[in-house]
């Protein structure tokens, strides 16, 4: 038996002179959080439509839990939402989460029971407001999005993808979709999703892939990654000057790159760079230094360093 949820191997996918995705391969072991991370128009939405069998790859394979995912029984083990929601905005709640988990061969009155456990466990039921009577249109867009996820969740699936979940949503709703994750995950499910904001992947995923282009720029885990970049970087924090920092680094030439990130700096230093060096050059400058602390480079920095905006096309958003 596969401890693979999901094995990619050699995959590509070309649309006329535009090649989406390029020989990509990947393995997500099973009971993980896994995040697919690239700039818009990288290719993690083809990507998973070939996983889901929506499209069929130009070249290679792909296998979930060992077997070829053109295989239904296999396809029914799998949960999606997508970046595009879908649901009918005249629908009553209940109404359209019942149609969904019926597709999904599920009777009437276990859809029912479902649905009433995952309104009260991500709020849309509550002493003040029953959501599962209202209209879809009726509910905010982060509501909207909370029932598409129950609707991704009713069948129970094995293997749950997310295509962008966290966008538009407020930070209560993005929380509850995290928990959610979190749970899934204890209760041995395998999670993959795409995303182009590194900070919730560095909070949320076990390991990632980086695509770019369609192509593979690293994988890993994400204390591995994050190793494999070193610890030649610097959080400096500054309580006044900051108008001065960046030009006084530069000056220094131990610097490759200095990202604001607006409680604070963080430096990559140049190979061989020595820390001190820096901090002593801003202290001479009469900079009061509140945080100067060696760490790891977020992902956010290493996807700037591996992708980078050169890489990115603008305007590059389909096909994604």
């Amino acid at each position: 038996m596969s401890d693979l949820a999901l094995e990619i191997r050699a995959v590509s996918k070309r649309y006329a002179e535009h090649t989406a995705v390029d020989a990509l391969s990947l393995a997500v072991p099973k009971g993980t959080v896994y995040g697919l991370l690239g700039p818009n128009g990288a290719g993690k939405t083809t990507t998973i439509r070939m996983v889901l069998n929506i499209i069929a790859p130009d070249e290679g394979t792909i296998s979930v839990f060992g077997t070829s995912n053109t295989d239904r029984n296999v396809i029914d083990r799998l949960g999606y939402l997508p970046e595009e929601r879908g649901l009918y905005k005249k629908m009553v709640v209940r109404r359209a989460l019942r149609f969904l988990a019926e597709l999904k061969g599920l009777t009437a009155k276990e859809a029912d029971r479902r649905i009433e456990y995952w309104l009260d466990h991500l709020s849309l039921r509550t002493a003040e407001k029953d959501w599962g009577s209202a209209k879809v249109d009726e509910l905010s867009r982060g509501m909207q999005q909370k029932v598409q996820f129950i609707g991704t969740l009713l069948h129970d699936p094995d293997l749950v993808i997310l295509d962008e979940p966290f966008s538009g949503l407020d930070p209560i709703n993005a929380q509850a979709l995290k928990d959610t994750v979190v749970d899934l995950k204890k209760r041995g499910k395998t999670v993959i999703f795409s995303t182009h904001l590194m900070d919730n992947a560095e909070r949320l995923c076990d390991s990632v892939c980086i695509i770019a282009r369609g192509k593979k720029v690293l994988d890993g885990t994400v204390a591995g990654v994050k190793a494999d970049h070193g610890t030649n970087n610097v959080a400096l924090g500054v309580a006044g000057g900051r108008e001065r920092i960046a030009e006084l680094i530069k000056d220094q030439g131990l610097v490759d790159r200095v990202d604001d990130q607006n409680r604070f700096f963080e430096l990559a230093l140049k190979r061989g760079a020595d820390p001190q060096a820096i901090l002593r050059s801003i202290v001479a400058a009469g900079v009061d230094v509140q945080r100067f602390e060696l760490v790891q480079p977020s992902l956010h920095q290493i996807f700037l360093e591996k992708v980078g905006a050169t890489n990115i096309e603008p305007g590059m958003t389909g096909h994604g």
